[in-house]
């Protein structure tokens, strides 16, 4: 009896000490971004979280190489793709249907993977002191045109551009996606090292045009709310008007299975999508939680029909920008 008692016992230190390891994410969202909403978590869970910050690209990169050894229980990551690429690979564990169910089947896994926590719309920043709306081409093939020379910032090492870049491949063919490449680079853009970046070079009037994400705007005017710079939505269905989405998966052979999956729901909870819409001005993908008034709705921006998931190539995308010389 008594070491049965003393069996029982141990089980229970040895669960309580378990409970107590912190949940480890690696994250390849922004810091400035996410930081407050994580600290959020560990308010109202009591989880404490351990955060590897870095681009969505090398963490993905680096999870592959971990493999099983890896101690990351949670990727959040910048985009679909590279969730995408992990769930080849065998590493991600499915989450529970109640989760999934919260997001439109678009933004998230179709065999169950990651679901998308908030959504971010490709758009074209420009200086609007020096460009009108009408000067912008409807789709963001116009931009090979060689009137944009000299004129044009992009982050080609970005993860949200590269995943861009996968869309195009995939909506246009590889020949179209190489033509674009070569084209922009024939205009010789300035290169920068992310999409603030390229908002700020617009702000001071560096570059006219730039490709980023519809957020960084918002962001950037924060800081100096008369920045002279205006976000541009290309055509309805065109590979410039993507919504990719920034979502989370949980890593094979968590031993915080339980806490990753709360950290999962906690995401799409109305509070945390309320923090993306009203704070980072990303879309919401929850039903009920309100885009922020700023922003045109999902369904007038019409991103391209395309399964989220098959933006898993980065490795293809990687090359095609070395061969193109543009990495």
């Amino acid at each position: 009896m008594m070491r049965k008692l003393l069996l029982t016992l141990l089980l229970s230190v040895a669960s309580t000490a378990l409970a107590a390891e912190p949940l480890t994410v690696y994250s390849g969202r922004n810091e400035k971004l996410v930081g407050p909403l994580l600290k959020k978590f560990t308010e109202k869970t009591g989880i404490e979280v351990k955060v590897r910050y870095g681009e969505t690209p090398q963490l993905a990169a680096t999870l592959l190489e971990e493999g099983d050894k890896t101690p990351a229980d949670v990727f959040f990551a910048q985009d679909a793709g590279a969730l995408g690429a992990l769930g080849n690979a065998g590493r991600l564990q499915a989450l529970p249907k109640a989760t999934l169910d919260k997001v439109d089947a678009r933004f998230r896994s179709p065999t169950g993977l990651w679901v998308g926590a908030s959504g971010r719309a490709r758009v074209v920043a420009y200086n609007a002191k020096k460009v009108k709306p009408a000067d912008l081409p409807k789709s963001i093939l116009g931009f090979t045109d060689a009137k944009w020379k000299g004129r044009l910032g992009w982050a080609p090492t970005n993860a949200s551009f590269q995943a861009f870049v996968t869309a195009l491949r995939l909506l246009k063919g590889d020949e179209a996606a190489t033509a674009w490449l070569k084209g922009v680079q024939a205009n010789e853009p300035r290169v920068y090292k992310n999409n603030a970046a390229v908002v700020e070079a617009l702000g001071r009037g560096e570059i006219d045009a730039g490709f980023v994400n519809h957020y960084y705007l918002y962001a950037a005017k924060k800081s100096n709310a008369e920045l002279p710079v205006a976000n541009y939505f290309v055509a309805a269905g065109d590979p410039g008007a993507l919504v990719n989405v920034a979502g989370v998966g949980i890593l094979q052979g968590s031993k915080q299975v339980e806490s990753a999956q709360k950290f999962a729901a906690f995401l799409l909870e109305a509070e945390s999508q309320t923090y993306f819409s009203q704070e980072t001005y990303e879309y919401p993908l929850v039903k009920g939680v309100k885009t922020a008034e700023a922003l045109p709705t999902l369904a007038k921006v019409g991103s391209p029909d395309l399964d989220l998931s098959k933006l898993d190539d980065l490795r293809g995308t990687v090359k095609l920008l070395q061969d193109t010389g543009v990495l």
